[in-house]
Protein backbone atom coordinates (compact mmCIF):
# COMPACT_ATOMS: atom_id res chain seq x y z
CA UNK A 1 0.00 0.00 0.00
CA UNK A 2 2.59 2.56 1.24
CA UNK A 3 4.26 2.00 -2.72
CA UNK A 4 1.12 2.25 -4.35
CA UNK A 5 1.15 6.20 -2.71
CA UNK A 6 4.78 6.44 -3.62
CA UNK A 7 4.21 5.27 -7.00
CA UNK A 8 0.79 7.21 -7.47
CA UNK A 9 2.92 10.77 -5.96
CA UNK A 10 5.63 10.51 -8.33
CA UNK A 11 3.46 10.09 -11.53
CA UNK A 12 1.22 13.07 -10.01
CA UNK A 13 4.13 15.60 -10.14
CA UNK A 14 5.39 13.91 -13.48
CA UNK A 15 2.60 15.00 -14.97
CA UNK A 16 1.62 17.86 -13.37
CA UNK A 17 5.11 19.16 -14.95
CA UNK A 18 6.63 19.94 -11.57
CA UNK A 19 10.25 20.37 -11.72
CA UNK A 20 13.05 17.63 -10.39
CA UNK A 21 13.70 18.80 -7.03
CA UNK A 22 10.28 18.91 -6.04
CA UNK A 23 9.77 15.21 -7.14
CA UNK A 24 12.81 13.84 -5.56
CA UNK A 25 11.99 16.15 -2.36
CA UNK A 26 8.59 14.75 -2.29
CA UNK A 27 9.58 11.55 -2.26
CA UNK A 28 12.16 11.50 -0.24
CA UNK A 29 9.85 13.19 2.64
CA UNK A 30 7.11 10.21 1.63
CA UNK A 31 10.05 7.62 1.85
CA UNK A 32 10.35 9.01 5.35
CA UNK A 33 6.94 9.40 6.46
CA UNK A 34 5.92 5.76 5.06
CA UNK A 35 8.12 3.95 6.04
CA UNK A 36 10.34 5.25 8.80
CA UNK A 37 7.33 6.56 10.91
CA UNK A 38 7.79 9.85 10.92
CA UNK A 39 4.64 11.02 10.14
CA UNK A 40 3.11 13.96 12.00
CA UNK A 41 6.70 15.31 12.92
CA UNK A 42 8.79 17.70 10.78
CA UNK A 43 11.62 15.51 11.20
CA UNK A 44 12.63 14.70 7.77
CA UNK A 45 12.42 18.08 6.87
CA UNK A 46 15.12 19.19 9.17
CA UNK A 47 17.31 16.12 7.68
CA UNK A 48 17.07 18.33 4.56
CA UNK A 49 18.63 21.38 6.05
CA UNK A 50 21.18 19.49 8.25
CA UNK A 51 22.52 18.11 4.78
CA UNK A 52 22.09 21.85 3.11
CA UNK A 53 24.80 22.95 5.87
CA UNK A 54 26.95 20.05 5.90
CA UNK A 55 26.56 20.63 1.62
CA UNK A 56 28.63 23.78 2.62
CA UNK A 57 32.10 22.26 4.24
CA UNK A 58 32.67 20.29 1.12
CA UNK A 59 35.39 21.69 -0.45
CA UNK A 60 34.79 20.39 -3.69
CA UNK A 61 31.02 21.18 -4.05
CA UNK A 62 31.73 25.35 -3.92
CA UNK A 63 34.10 24.97 -7.24
CA UNK A 64 30.84 23.80 -8.92
CA UNK A 65 29.14 27.32 -9.36
CA UNK A 66 32.00 28.91 -10.32
CA UNK A 67 32.32 26.21 -13.26
CA UNK A 68 28.66 26.81 -14.08
CA UNK A 69 29.45 30.83 -14.32
CA UNK A 70 32.39 30.14 -16.29
CA UNK A 71 30.65 28.03 -18.57
CA UNK A 72 28.08 30.94 -19.05
CA UNK A 73 30.34 33.49 -19.57
CA UNK A 74 32.28 31.22 -22.50
CA UNK A 75 28.98 30.93 -24.12
CA UNK A 76 28.25 34.13 -24.37
CA UNK A 77 31.79 35.53 -25.08
CA UNK A 78 32.27 33.88 -28.35
CA UNK A 79 34.78 31.39 -26.77
CA UNK A 80 33.05 28.54 -28.42
CA UNK A 81 33.20 30.05 -32.08
CA UNK A 82 36.83 30.88 -32.34
CA UNK A 83 37.26 27.30 -31.07
CA UNK A 84 35.27 25.15 -33.81
CA UNK A 85 36.63 28.10 -36.35
CA UNK A 86 40.55 26.88 -34.88
CA UNK A 87 39.74 23.03 -34.99
CA UNK A 88 37.84 23.75 -38.60
CA UNK A 89 41.00 25.29 -40.22
CA UNK A 90 43.41 22.21 -38.38
CA UNK A 91 41.86 18.95 -39.83
CA UNK A 92 38.82 20.62 -42.55
CA UNK A 93 41.38 19.03 -45.39
CA UNK A 94 40.44 15.72 -44.11
CA UNK A 95 37.39 13.46 -45.08
CA UNK A 96 34.53 14.08 -42.37
CA UNK A 97 37.03 17.44 -41.25
CA UNK A 98 34.17 19.15 -40.35
CA UNK A 99 32.72 16.64 -38.22
CA UNK A 100 35.78 15.97 -36.53
CA UNK A 101 36.20 19.49 -35.73
CA UNK A 102 33.16 19.20 -34.17
CA UNK A 103 34.33 16.70 -31.73
CA UNK A 104 37.68 18.39 -30.81
CA UNK A 105 36.16 21.67 -30.17
CA UNK A 106 33.80 20.07 -27.89
CA UNK A 107 36.74 18.27 -26.40
CA UNK A 108 38.38 21.47 -25.75
CA UNK A 109 35.48 23.97 -24.37
CA UNK A 110 34.45 20.50 -22.24
CA UNK A 111 37.94 20.87 -20.61
CA UNK A 112 36.98 24.99 -20.01
CA UNK A 113 33.21 24.67 -18.83
CA UNK A 114 33.33 21.21 -16.97
CA UNK A 115 29.56 20.74 -17.94
CA UNK A 116 28.12 18.64 -20.74
CA UNK A 117 24.68 20.82 -21.41
CA UNK A 118 27.11 23.87 -21.22
CA UNK A 119 29.12 22.53 -24.22
CA UNK A 120 25.80 21.17 -26.22
CA UNK A 121 24.77 24.48 -26.39
CA UNK A 122 27.97 25.95 -27.18
CA UNK A 123 29.40 24.36 -29.55
CA UNK A 124 26.77 22.92 -31.10
CA UNK A 125 24.54 26.23 -31.88
CA UNK A 126 27.71 27.02 -33.92
CA UNK A 127 28.48 23.57 -35.68
CA UNK A 128 25.26 22.08 -36.53
CA UNK A 129 24.26 24.74 -38.53
CA UNK A 130 27.65 24.42 -40.13
CA UNK A 131 27.06 20.64 -40.65
CA UNK A 132 24.35 20.69 -42.29
CA UNK A 133 25.21 23.74 -44.65
CA UNK A 134 27.91 21.41 -45.70
CA UNK A 135 25.85 18.57 -46.91
CA UNK A 136 26.34 16.21 -43.98
CA UNK A 137 22.92 14.34 -43.31
CA UNK A 138 20.74 15.67 -40.17
CA UNK A 139 20.52 12.85 -38.13
CA UNK A 140 24.35 12.03 -38.36
CA UNK A 141 24.64 15.48 -37.02
CA UNK A 142 22.22 15.94 -34.75
CA UNK A 143 23.39 12.31 -33.12
CA UNK A 144 27.14 13.37 -33.35
CA UNK A 145 27.27 16.88 -31.69
CA UNK A 146 24.80 15.78 -29.20
CA UNK A 147 26.77 12.37 -28.01
CA UNK A 148 29.90 14.58 -28.18
CA UNK A 149 28.69 17.46 -26.31
CA UNK A 150 28.01 14.60 -23.71
CA UNK A 151 32.00 14.42 -23.16
CA UNK A 152 31.95 17.28 -20.65
CA UNK A 153 30.72 14.76 -18.35
CA UNK A 154 34.68 12.87 -18.83
CA UNK A 155 36.64 16.00 -19.79
CA UNK A 156 38.31 17.50 -16.82
CA UNK A 157 36.95 19.35 -14.39
CA UNK A 158 33.65 17.57 -15.09
CA UNK A 159 31.37 18.38 -12.82
CA UNK A 160 29.97 14.93 -13.01
CA UNK A 161 33.55 13.98 -11.78
CA UNK A 162 33.12 16.32 -8.84
CA UNK A 163 29.48 14.99 -7.65
CA UNK A 164 30.65 11.48 -7.61
CA UNK A 165 33.39 12.77 -5.55
CA UNK A 166 31.19 14.48 -3.17
CA UNK A 167 29.27 11.30 -3.00
CA UNK A 168 31.61 8.52 -2.05
CA UNK A 169 33.05 8.55 1.29
CA UNK A 170 34.80 6.01 3.36
CA UNK A 171 36.45 2.93 1.73
CA UNK A 172 35.07 4.03 -1.79
CA UNK A 173 36.58 7.91 -1.40
CA UNK A 174 38.72 9.23 -4.51
CA UNK A 175 40.72 12.71 -4.78
CA UNK A 176 38.89 14.52 -7.17
CA UNK A 177 42.62 15.14 -9.26
CA UNK A 178 43.11 11.48 -8.93
CA UNK A 179 39.66 11.12 -11.31
CA UNK A 180 40.45 14.06 -13.31
CA UNK A 181 43.83 12.52 -14.46
CA UNK A 182 42.23 9.27 -14.71
CA UNK A 183 39.45 10.21 -17.18
CA UNK A 184 41.82 11.53 -19.78
CA UNK A 185 42.55 8.75 -21.46
CA UNK A 186 38.76 7.44 -21.65
CA UNK A 187 37.64 10.26 -22.87
CA UNK A 188 40.37 10.58 -25.57
CA UNK A 189 39.13 6.78 -26.10
CA UNK A 190 35.87 7.59 -27.14
CA UNK A 191 36.47 10.55 -28.63
CA UNK A 192 38.83 8.67 -30.86
CA UNK A 193 35.91 5.88 -31.76
CA UNK A 194 33.01 9.11 -32.74
CA UNK A 195 35.78 10.85 -34.58
CA UNK A 196 36.35 7.20 -37.03
CA UNK A 197 32.58 7.61 -37.09
CA UNK A 198 32.54 11.08 -38.20
CA UNK A 199 35.87 10.48 -40.98
CA UNK A 200 33.69 7.49 -42.37
CA UNK A 201 30.83 9.16 -42.67
CA UNK A 202 32.55 11.87 -44.31
CA UNK A 203 33.84 9.89 -46.76
CA UNK A 204 30.20 9.85 -48.55
CA UNK A 205 29.35 13.68 -48.48
CA UNK A 206 31.27 15.23 -51.62
CA UNK A 207 32.14 18.54 -50.79
CA UNK A 208 33.01 18.32 -47.30
CA UNK A 209 36.79 19.18 -47.62
CA UNK A 210 39.14 21.97 -48.11
CA UNK A 211 42.58 22.37 -48.72
CA UNK A 212 44.38 22.95 -46.10
CA UNK A 213 45.66 26.65 -45.69
CA UNK A 214 48.66 27.56 -43.60
CA UNK A 215 47.25 31.12 -43.36
CA UNK A 216 43.77 30.77 -42.62
CA UNK A 217 45.10 28.18 -39.97
CA UNK A 218 47.08 30.87 -38.24
CA UNK A 219 44.49 33.54 -38.20
CA UNK A 220 41.92 31.08 -36.52
CA UNK A 221 44.99 30.41 -33.45
CA UNK A 222 45.87 34.11 -33.54
CA UNK A 223 42.04 34.50 -32.74
CA UNK A 224 41.97 31.67 -30.79
CA UNK A 225 44.87 32.02 -28.71
CA UNK A 226 43.35 33.91 -25.33
CA UNK A 227 40.45 30.85 -25.49
CA UNK A 228 43.16 27.97 -25.47
CA UNK A 229 44.81 29.62 -22.22
CA UNK A 230 41.57 28.81 -20.32
CA UNK A 231 41.82 24.71 -20.57
CA UNK A 232 46.10 25.75 -20.32
CA UNK A 233 45.50 27.28 -17.07
CA UNK A 234 42.37 24.60 -15.49
CA UNK A 235 43.93 21.17 -16.35
CA UNK A 236 47.88 22.43 -16.45
CA UNK A 237 47.22 24.66 -12.53
CA UNK A 238 45.26 21.30 -11.50
CA UNK A 239 47.74 18.47 -12.61
CA UNK A 240 50.59 21.01 -12.08
CA UNK A 241 49.59 20.73 -8.46
CA UNK A 242 49.48 24.91 -8.56
CA UNK A 243 45.63 24.77 -6.93
CA UNK A 244 43.28 22.81 -6.08
CA UNK A 245 40.65 21.56 -8.15
CA UNK A 246 37.94 23.80 -5.85
CA UNK A 247 40.31 26.41 -6.28
CA UNK A 248 40.77 26.02 -10.37
CA UNK A 249 36.92 26.83 -10.29
CA UNK A 250 37.92 30.48 -9.40
CA UNK A 251 40.33 30.41 -11.36
CA UNK A 252 38.21 29.92 -14.32
CA UNK A 253 35.74 32.15 -13.12
CA UNK A 254 38.31 34.89 -13.26
CA UNK A 255 40.24 33.66 -16.30
CA UNK A 256 36.33 33.97 -18.27
CA UNK A 257 35.67 36.99 -17.40
CA UNK A 258 38.78 38.69 -17.93
CA UNK A 259 38.88 37.23 -21.89
CA UNK A 260 35.25 37.79 -22.62
CA UNK A 261 34.88 41.22 -20.82
CA UNK A 262 38.79 43.08 -21.50
CA UNK A 263 40.17 41.09 -24.22
CA UNK A 264 37.66 39.62 -26.83
CA UNK A 265 35.04 42.68 -25.30
CA UNK A 266 32.45 40.62 -26.64
CA UNK A 267 31.21 40.84 -23.43
CA UNK A 268 29.99 44.43 -21.68
CA UNK A 269 30.21 44.40 -18.20
CA UNK A 270 26.94 45.72 -18.31
CA UNK A 271 26.16 42.24 -18.96
CA UNK A 272 27.72 40.78 -16.63
CA UNK A 273 25.05 40.61 -13.88
CA UNK A 274 22.65 38.92 -16.35
CA UNK A 275 24.87 35.99 -17.29
CA UNK A 276 25.28 35.58 -13.15
CA UNK A 277 21.88 35.46 -12.66
CA UNK A 278 21.52 32.86 -15.26
CA UNK A 279 24.09 30.60 -13.96
CA UNK A 280 22.98 31.63 -10.56
CA UNK A 281 19.56 29.98 -11.43
CA UNK A 282 21.42 26.72 -12.79
CA UNK A 283 23.18 26.36 -9.76
CA UNK A 284 20.12 26.90 -7.23
CA UNK A 285 18.45 24.15 -8.64
CA UNK A 286 21.15 21.73 -8.73
CA UNK A 287 21.65 22.70 -4.90
CA UNK A 288 18.19 21.14 -4.03
CA UNK A 289 18.87 18.35 -6.26
CA UNK A 290 21.99 17.35 -4.37
CA UNK A 291 20.64 18.25 -0.78
CA UNK A 292 17.34 16.11 -1.77
CA UNK A 293 19.71 13.01 -2.83
CA UNK A 294 21.46 13.33 -0.01
CA UNK A 295 18.31 13.19 2.20
CA UNK A 296 17.18 10.02 0.01
CA UNK A 297 20.43 8.48 0.61
CA UNK A 298 19.36 8.79 4.52
CA UNK A 299 16.75 6.59 3.98
CA UNK A 300 18.67 4.40 1.80
CA UNK A 301 20.73 4.11 5.12
CA UNK A 302 17.67 3.92 7.36
CA UNK A 303 16.58 0.50 5.61
CA UNK A 304 20.01 -1.13 4.94
CA UNK A 305 20.18 -0.60 1.25
CA UNK A 306 23.73 -1.39 0.84
CA UNK A 307 23.32 -4.35 3.13
CA UNK A 308 20.33 -5.31 1.55
CA UNK A 309 22.27 -5.14 -2.23
CA UNK A 310 25.26 -6.67 -0.40
CA UNK A 311 23.41 -9.90 0.73
CA UNK A 312 21.58 -10.56 -2.38
CA UNK A 313 25.06 -10.06 -4.53
CA UNK A 314 26.52 -13.11 -1.80
CA UNK A 315 23.28 -14.89 -2.79
CA UNK A 316 23.64 -14.56 -6.23
CA UNK A 317 27.00 -15.52 -6.14
CA UNK A 318 28.11 -13.43 -9.02
CA UNK A 319 31.79 -12.85 -10.13
CA UNK A 320 33.15 -9.39 -10.73
CA UNK A 321 32.93 -9.22 -14.60
CA UNK A 322 28.65 -10.40 -13.72
CA UNK A 323 28.34 -7.79 -10.96
CA UNK A 324 30.01 -5.19 -13.18
CA UNK A 325 27.89 -5.87 -16.67
CA UNK A 326 24.78 -5.92 -14.48
CA UNK A 327 25.69 -3.05 -12.41
CA UNK A 328 26.22 -1.18 -15.48
CA UNK A 329 22.68 -2.45 -17.31
CA UNK A 330 20.87 -1.11 -13.95
CA UNK A 331 22.70 2.12 -14.27
CA UNK A 332 22.05 2.98 -17.79
CA UNK A 333 18.66 2.05 -17.13
CA UNK A 334 18.06 4.13 -14.03
CA UNK A 335 20.32 6.88 -16.36
CA UNK A 336 17.71 6.92 -18.83
CA UNK A 337 15.04 7.49 -15.99
CA UNK A 338 16.10 9.78 -13.95
CA UNK A 339 18.43 12.83 -13.75
CA UNK A 340 22.51 11.95 -13.85
CA UNK A 341 23.04 13.84 -10.76
CA UNK A 342 20.72 12.29 -8.48
CA UNK A 343 21.58 9.05 -9.90
CA UNK A 344 25.06 9.66 -9.07
CA UNK A 345 24.25 10.45 -5.65
CA UNK A 346 21.89 8.27 -4.82
CA UNK A 347 23.58 5.08 -6.07
CA UNK A 348 27.08 5.91 -6.18
CA UNK A 349 27.73 5.31 -2.27
CA UNK A 350 25.62 2.07 -2.53
CA UNK A 351 27.12 0.68 -5.14
CA UNK A 352 31.01 1.08 -5.05
CA UNK A 353 31.50 -0.21 -1.42
CA UNK A 354 30.41 -3.68 -2.42
CA UNK A 355 32.88 -3.21 -6.10
CA UNK A 356 35.49 -2.32 -3.98
CA UNK A 357 34.75 -3.98 -0.69
CA UNK A 358 33.42 -7.48 -2.09
CA UNK A 359 35.22 -7.49 -5.74
CA UNK A 360 38.38 -5.99 -4.98
CA UNK A 361 37.64 -2.97 -7.70
CA UNK A 362 40.15 -0.30 -7.77
CA UNK A 363 38.05 2.80 -6.58
CA UNK A 364 39.04 4.95 -9.16
CA UNK A 365 38.37 2.74 -11.99
CA UNK A 366 34.69 2.21 -10.32
CA UNK A 367 34.41 5.40 -10.65
CA UNK A 368 35.26 6.61 -14.18
CA UNK A 369 32.91 3.48 -15.43
CA UNK A 370 30.46 5.30 -13.45
CA UNK A 371 30.83 8.50 -14.71
CA UNK A 372 30.73 6.84 -18.60
CA UNK A 373 27.28 5.47 -17.89
CA UNK A 374 26.21 9.00 -16.52
CA UNK A 375 27.20 10.20 -19.90
CA UNK A 376 25.05 7.68 -21.59
CA UNK A 377 22.73 8.62 -19.24
CA UNK A 378 23.00 12.50 -20.73
CA UNK A 379 21.76 10.45 -23.94
CA UNK A 380 19.49 7.62 -23.37
CA UNK A 381 15.77 8.72 -23.28
CA UNK A 382 13.45 9.14 -22.01
CA UNK A 383 14.66 11.70 -19.41
CA UNK A 384 18.14 12.34 -21.11
CA UNK A 385 19.07 15.75 -20.39
CA UNK A 386 21.05 16.38 -23.25
CA UNK A 387 18.26 15.21 -25.48
CA UNK A 388 16.04 18.06 -24.33
CA UNK A 389 18.75 20.32 -24.46
CA UNK A 390 19.74 19.32 -28.63
CA UNK A 391 16.26 19.36 -29.25
CA UNK A 392 15.66 23.07 -28.16
CA UNK A 393 18.80 24.38 -29.53
CA UNK A 394 18.46 22.07 -32.81
CA UNK A 395 14.61 23.04 -33.02
CA UNK A 396 14.04 19.37 -34.12
CA UNK A 397 11.30 16.98 -32.64
CA UNK A 398 12.62 15.15 -29.53
CA UNK A 399 11.46 11.91 -31.46
CA UNK A 400 14.02 12.35 -34.21
CA UNK A 401 16.99 13.59 -31.89
CA UNK A 402 16.68 10.61 -30.33
CA UNK A 403 16.33 8.12 -33.43
CA UNK A 404 19.44 10.58 -34.23
CA UNK A 405 21.41 9.59 -31.48
CA UNK A 406 21.32 5.65 -31.53
CA UNK A 407 24.43 5.12 -34.01
CA UNK A 408 26.89 7.45 -31.53
CA UNK A 409 25.00 6.18 -28.57
CA UNK A 410 25.64 2.70 -29.55
CA UNK A 411 29.70 3.48 -29.97
CA UNK A 412 29.85 5.32 -26.58
CA UNK A 413 27.78 1.67 -25.11
CA UNK A 414 30.74 -0.61 -26.83
CA UNK A 415 33.73 1.55 -25.54
CA UNK A 416 31.69 1.14 -22.05
CA UNK A 417 32.39 -2.28 -22.36
CA UNK A 418 35.65 -1.91 -23.32
CA UNK A 419 36.53 0.16 -20.21
CA UNK A 420 34.93 -2.02 -17.33
CA UNK A 421 37.11 -5.00 -18.30
CA UNK A 422 40.70 -3.13 -19.25
CA UNK A 423 40.87 -0.87 -16.07
CA UNK A 424 44.48 -0.14 -18.17
CA UNK A 425 42.93 3.18 -19.59
CA UNK A 426 41.86 4.98 -16.42
CA UNK A 427 44.75 3.23 -14.27
CA UNK A 428 48.05 3.56 -16.25
CA UNK A 429 48.04 7.51 -16.53
CA UNK A 430 48.16 7.16 -12.84
CA UNK A 431 50.87 4.64 -12.42
CA UNK A 432 52.59 6.70 -14.56
CA UNK A 433 52.12 9.66 -12.80
CA UNK A 434 52.64 8.57 -9.09
CA UNK A 435 55.25 5.77 -9.79
CA UNK A 436 53.07 2.99 -8.37
CA UNK A 437 51.77 -0.25 -9.49
CA UNK A 438 47.75 -0.39 -9.13
CA UNK A 439 46.78 -3.49 -10.10
CA UNK A 440 45.42 -2.89 -13.87
CA UNK A 441 44.08 -6.39 -14.60
CA UNK A 442 40.37 -6.90 -14.09
CA UNK A 443 39.34 -9.44 -11.11
CA UNK A 444 37.39 -11.54 -13.55
CA UNK A 445 36.60 -14.17 -11.10
CA UNK A 446 38.22 -12.88 -7.98
CA UNK A 447 36.04 -12.16 -4.72
CA UNK A 448 37.14 -10.01 -1.55
CA UNK A 449 35.06 -11.65 1.51
CA UNK A 450 35.52 -8.07 3.39
CA UNK A 451 32.49 -6.71 5.59
CA UNK A 452 31.09 -3.41 4.05
CA UNK A 453 29.24 -0.83 6.14
CA UNK A 454 27.03 1.74 5.08
CA UNK A 455 29.36 4.80 4.10
CA UNK A 456 28.35 8.32 5.89
CA UNK A 457 27.17 11.18 3.57
CA UNK A 458 28.26 13.62 6.41
CA UNK A 459 31.14 16.17 5.17
CA UNK A 460 34.71 15.24 5.15
CA UNK A 461 37.35 16.52 7.27
CA UNK A 462 39.64 18.98 5.81
CA UNK A 463 42.57 19.43 7.84
CA UNK A 464 43.74 22.64 6.17
CA UNK A 465 40.03 24.75 7.40
CA UNK A 466 39.95 25.49 11.32
CA UNK A 467 37.09 23.85 13.00
CA UNK A 468 33.43 25.36 13.20
CA UNK A 469 32.45 26.14 16.61
CA UNK A 470 29.85 22.86 16.47
CA UNK A 471 32.77 20.54 15.34
CA UNK A 472 34.73 22.44 18.20
CA UNK A 473 32.25 21.24 21.06
CA UNK A 474 31.80 18.02 19.75
CA UNK A 475 35.65 17.05 19.80
CA UNK A 476 35.66 18.41 23.37
CA UNK A 477 32.38 16.28 24.72
CA UNK A 478 34.24 13.08 23.01
CA UNK A 479 37.24 13.61 24.54
CA UNK A 480 35.50 14.34 28.10
CA UNK A 481 33.27 11.13 27.36
CA UNK A 482 36.59 8.89 26.44
CA UNK A 483 38.22 10.56 30.09
CA UNK A 484 35.64 9.88 32.12
CA UNK A 485 35.03 6.52 30.73
CA UNK A 486 35.99 3.31 32.88
CA UNK A 487 38.65 1.32 32.12
CA UNK A 488 38.26 -1.85 30.06
CA UNK A 489 37.57 -4.90 31.97
CA UNK A 490 40.41 -7.19 31.98
CA UNK A 491 39.88 -10.45 30.03
CA UNK A 492 38.52 -13.46 31.57
CA UNK A 493 40.81 -15.44 33.82
CA UNK A 494 40.83 -17.71 36.75
CA UNK A 495 40.90 -16.20 40.22
CA UNK A 496 44.08 -16.68 42.32
CA UNK A 497 43.45 -17.66 45.53
CA UNK A 498 44.00 -14.28 47.29
CA UNK A 499 41.80 -12.48 44.68
CA UNK A 500 38.91 -15.05 45.71
CA UNK A 501 39.33 -14.47 49.48
CA UNK A 502 39.48 -10.68 48.70
CA UNK A 503 36.06 -10.82 46.97
CA UNK A 504 34.77 -13.16 49.30
CA UNK A 505 35.60 -11.14 52.09
CA UNK A 506 34.00 -8.12 50.24
CA UNK A 507 30.62 -9.40 49.59
CA UNK A 508 30.34 -10.71 53.04
CA UNK A 509 30.51 -6.77 53.84
CA UNK A 510 28.19 -5.62 51.97
CA UNK A 511 25.65 -8.14 52.75
CA UNK A 512 26.55 -6.82 56.59
CA UNK A 513 26.18 -3.61 55.60
CA UNK A 514 22.81 -3.76 54.09
CA UNK A 515 21.62 -5.95 56.73
CA UNK A 516 22.79 -3.12 59.63
CA UNK A 517 19.92 0.01 59.89
CA UNK A 518 21.38 3.02 61.99
CA UNK A 519 19.66 4.34 64.89
CA UNK A 520 17.98 7.53 64.35
CA UNK A 521 19.16 10.02 65.67
CA UNK A 522 17.11 12.44 68.13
Amino acid sequence: MNGMILLAAIVALALLGSRLFVVVGVATALCFILYVGEAGTLQSLDRMVVKMESLTTKNVFLSIPFFIAAGAIMTKGGIARRLTDLASALVGWMPGGLAVASIIACIIFAAISGSSPVTLVAVGAVMFPALVKAGYPKNFSIGLITSAGSLGCMIPPAIAMLIYAISVQGSAAVDPADLFFAGLVPALFISGLLAIYAIWTGLSVPGSRHPFSAAEAWRAFKGASWSLTLPLIVLGGIYGGVFTPTEAGAVAFAAAVVIATFVHRDVAPRQLPAILVEAATLMGSLILIVVLAFGLNDFLAEIDAPGLIRNWVQSADLNAWQFMLLTNVVLIVLGALMDSISATLVFAPILAPVAINHYGIDPIHFGIVFVVNMEIGYLAPPVATNLFVAAAIFRQPFVQVAKAILPTLGIICVALIILIYVPAFSLLPLNLRDDVSRPMEFPWSGKVEVETTVEPTAAPTDPGRPLTLEEMMKQAKENVDEAEAPPAPAPDRPLTLEEMMKQAKENVDKQEAAETKPEATP
